[in-house]
């Protein structure tokens, strides 16, 4: 009797059907992340706090998916860069469900879940996209992908209120909850052509937390993208968080309007992502195109501080698509830094290992912010005080590329003529 010939392997999906994947999956899960910030003033009314305390909210998300990004890589190894995606869908469901019980004290626990899952997303998308892409096209693919956040905070800006408002706050978050169980779903035709480089056998132990923490430290130019990634985060997620609430409370701007602003900033993200991606690729690199979004998001966190009650609608809407294409544009052309500047085929551990410095941005930028804001009395200072790391930033990059400029200086003089 001939034996049966062993059955072939699937057919890998495209470079692009992977990048569509993994932009999907991104917008998903971010959209969970601005979920509850988008409608805080209808939730913090309906629980009696104050929607300052959405900063205490996102930072409880950002911890968690500090220690998760961490754990993204090796997750990414062992199960494969899908069933991780798949996981951490998953733990973001359960998050926004516990969210949306009503009572206070499951907050935390939901804002936890749903950032652990959060953390996996990351590491997973940036493993299967360096697998896939060319080094002259990573820039602007991994900005492409990364549009995934905006368009999430887009959406979230565009549906959340007006669900809010009909449904209530509870049903909007079960709503969502729904989606992220749905992407989950619909990723798991693609786990078995995307996910053969998984080992199965790597163990998943308390020594893997470092693991990425040292690579990141061996490597100076990770190390500085790490610091710079820290300071960007913390001027997006005080964007992100608080911007409905600066337009409703000191404005004046309905919540829909206010949310509509948001979406404006969101979407101006998603295309700035794509133009930066490739202003870095085809000319000024992924260095120079990072200094220039450090001078305009310090430029357009004073645009959104001095903005007025009655200024026209396109007026506001110019001011925060600027901070929109800056503070929220820039993720796609650090991700691809960080992957250019990883050992060969440590992008997922490269990706959370400067990861965990950007969520550590969050979980410190949104409760200062809203510290600032409830010390001071005033959203307008808190916006105002986002110029600081913003500057801080373009000065770090600064420095470093007279850093690298000198040592290629001396390496040109030493070589043997």
């Amino acid at each position: 009797m001939a034996s049966e010939a062993p059955a072939a392997a699937p057919a890998a999906p495209s470079a692009l059907w992977t990048l569509i994947v993994t932009t999907a999956i991104q917008a998903i899960a971010s959209m969970g992340m601005f979920t509850l910030p988008a409608m805080a003033p209808a939730a913090a009314g309906a629980l009696g706090v104050s929607s300052a305390l959405v900063g205490v909210y996102v930072a409880l998300c950002y911890l968690a998916a500090m220690v998760f990004s961490l754990l993204g890589g090796p997750m990414v190894q062992r199960m494969g860069a899908i069933r991780a995606s798949q996981v951490g869908l998953l733990m973001s469901t359960a998050g926004l469900l516990l969210s949306a019980s009503g009572w206070l004290p499951l907050l935390v626990p939901g804002a936890l879940l749903l950032g652990a899952g959060y953390g996996p997303i990351n590491p997973g998308s940036s493993h299967l996209l360096a697998r896939t892409t060319p080094a002259h096209r990573m820039s602007l693919v991994f900005s492409i992908k990364q549009t995934g956040v905006p368009l999430g905070g887009m959406l979230a800006g565009a549906l959340v209120p007006g669900s809010a408002l009909a449904a209530g706050w509870q049903m909007t978050l079960v709503f969502v909850a729904l989606a992220c169980a749905g992407c989950a779903l619909l990723a798991q035709p693609l786990r078995a052509p995307l996910d053969t480089d998984r080992q199965p056998g790597r163990p998943l132990v308390l020594a893997t937390l470092f693991e990425p923490l040292r690579l990141v430290a061996r490597h100076r130019s990770l190390t500085v993208l790490a610091a710079v990634s820290f300071l960007y985060s913390a001027v997006q997620i005080s964007t992100t968080s608080y911007l409905v609430t600066y337009l409703h409370d000191v404005l004046g701007m309905t919540l829909l309007a206010a949310g509509a602003a948001l979406a404006v900033a969101q979407f101006a993200g998603v295309f700035a992502r794509v133009g930066w991606g490739v202003v870095a690729d085809r000319g000024l690199g992924p260095r120079n195109t990072l200094i220039l979004l450090s001078a305009l998001m310090t430029l357009s966190c004073v645009g959104v501080a001095v903005l007025q009650t009655g200024w026209p609608t396109l007026a506001v809407w110019a001011v925060v698509a600027l901070l929109g294409a800056s503070g929220i544009g820039w993720n796609g052309v650090y991700l691809a830094a960080v992957a250019r500047q990883a050992p060969p085929g440590q992008a997922s551990v490269a990706t959370g290992g400067t990861l965990m410095f950007t969520f550590f941005g969050v979980v410190a930028g949104a409760p200062a912010f809203g510290a600032m804001a409830s010390a001071t009395g005033s959203y307008r200072i808190a916006f105002a005080a986002l110029t600081v790391p913003a500057a801080l930033a373009l000065i770090l990059l600064i420095w470093r590329a007279l850093q690298v400029r000198r040592e290629t200086f001396i390496k040109n003089e030493i070589a043997p003529k």
